[in-house]
């Protein structure tokens, strides 16, 4: 039999027994699992960014678990069940795969994510972007909004005319940052919007690089309070100066 079938029904049969007899599994609700489920996901995407592997695989365990209790719980209620579900999804990609499972040609990626858009408004979507979900981070919402828009032919043609866009953004923005207007976060909004859009258009992430530097600040700046502390300095008593000072020995060493 194949490990793969084996192991899922493993887990299958452990969820049965865990909401049979354990009290914390057996008051889980779609509600109160919604926000661990969210942690579970960040604590996936930092595993990732940080190519720790290792965690990855069981951060993904922990997912796979999320998944197979909201399937337990859907059972219970009569709403849906793991086959249900996992028919359905299956069904979804056969039909939005018609380059693979029917006659469509799609010689590259556009093709493929122009045709899975039109495919969702044949199934009944009012707009392009109903898909999006609203709870997403900005960022990630920004991305995948241009990402749904160019699907159907909304798009720059070439990196200058979205470069030229990300300087219209930043001009308009320091006018009313001088005019210190009530449009400044506005402006300030559609800037990054702009630069989300010229991160897409390079084939960077926005959201995984603004996370590299997060992490790369983070890294730098706790070496910096190290090296304060090695030499008897409280932070907080220091001058700008002194700190830049430390900073840039901190970047030197790291670097090193």
């Amino acid at each position: 039999m194949d490990s793969r079938l084996i192991a899922f029904e493993r887990l299958l049969t452990i969820m049965d027994e865990l909401r049979e007899g354990c009290p914390w599994d057996q008051k889980q609700t779609f509600e109160t699992l919604r926000n661990l489920t969210i942690e579970e996901t960040y604590e996936m995407a930092d595993a990732i960014t940080s190519k720790d592997y290792k965690s990855l695989e069981g951060e993904l365990g922990d997912l796979f678990l999320h998944l197979v209790f909201y399937s337990k719980i859907g059972s219970e209620q009569g709403i849906f069940d793991v086959s249900s579900v996992i028919n359905k999804i299956c069904d979804k990609l056969i039909y939005r795969h018609p380059h693979i499972y029917g006659d469509t040609k799609a010689v590259d990626e556009q093709t493929v994510k122009a045709n899975w858009e039109k495919l969702k408004l044949l199934e009944g979507k009012k707009s392009v972007l109903e898909g999006v979900p609203k709870a997403l981070p900005a960022i990630v919402k920004a991305t995948r909004i241009q990402e749904k828009v160019k699907g159907v032919g909304f798009e720059f043609e070439n990196t200058d005319q979205i470069w030229q866009k990300v300087q219209e953004e930043l001009t308009e923005f320091k006018n009313e940052m001088q005019k210190q207007s009530d449009q400044i976060e506005a402006e300030f909004g559609d800037l990054l919007f702009s630069l989300v859009n010229l991160a897409r258009f390079l084939n960077i992430s926005a959201e995984n690089a603004l996370s590299l530097t997060n992490q790369k600040f983070i890294q730098r700046f706790e070496h910096m309070e190290n090296l304060l502390i090695q030499d008897g300095l409280f932070i907080a008593d220091q001058s700008q100066d002194i700190l830049d000072q430390y900073w840039e020995k901190a970047k030197k060493q790291l670097k090193n």
